[in-house]
């Protein structure tokens, strides 16, 4: 497969996990959490490492944005994990964790948070991708991961198009990019 082929793959993962993020949580502003939004929601996570791999192409490989990318890419693993299951699984048993578990969800969404930060700076300072969604990463990614305990509401609402458009907006600059290459070679 073509490093074009996973660039234009990885970007539009990234933009279907956005628009799903987005759209999910608009609907969720009106009708509160569904058994078809938390279960879409469960699946974006593994739709935006894609996204992430390909954030990284075209930067530096200075020794900060390569732990920069690590920490993200593993603290998405974990958050990942954390989201699927607690959309996923716990949701539909009605469960709410307690106790080391949530120790566990807890650190998974700190290692995101810091990973985000760091990675947004990371792409801030290698100026590849567009500024606003890459501030959008670096600032809204962590409250994304810290707002997942909250109670759902307008605000958490909010946040979930905000976070989706920054993700699409991230996705559809890769997209522009490949074409711009690939129809000039």
């Amino acid at each position: 497969m073509s490093e074009t082929v996973v660039t234009r793959s990885g970007a539009w993962s990234g933009v279907v996990a956005g628009a799903v993020i987005g759209l999910t949580g608009g609907v969720e502003g009106f009708l509160g959490e569904t058994g078809v939004t938390s279960a879409l929601l469960a699946l974006t996570p593994a739709l935006a490492v894609p996204l992430l791999v390909v954030l990284r192409e075209g930067q530096r490989s200075d020794r900060f944005g390569a732990v920069a990318y690590l920490v993200n890419l593993v603290g998405l693993g974990l958050f990942g994990g954390a989201a699927f299951s607690l959309n996923m699984v716990l949701f539909f048993l009605d469960v709410r964790p307690s106790g080391v578990p949530v120790v566990g969800l807890l650190g998974s969404a700190l290692v995101f948070a810091v990973g985000s930060v760091l990675f947004g700076v990371a792409m801030l300072r290698a100026g590849v991708h567009p500024r606003v969604p890459v501030w959008g990463y670096t600032v809204l990614l962590p409250v994304f991961a810290v707002a997942a305990r909250l109670p759902d509401g307008p605000a958490t609402s909010l946040l979930h198009v905000a976070v989706g458009t920054s993700l699409v907006w991230l996705g559809a600059g890769i997209l522009g990019r490949t074409r711009l290459v690939t129809s000039a070679a």
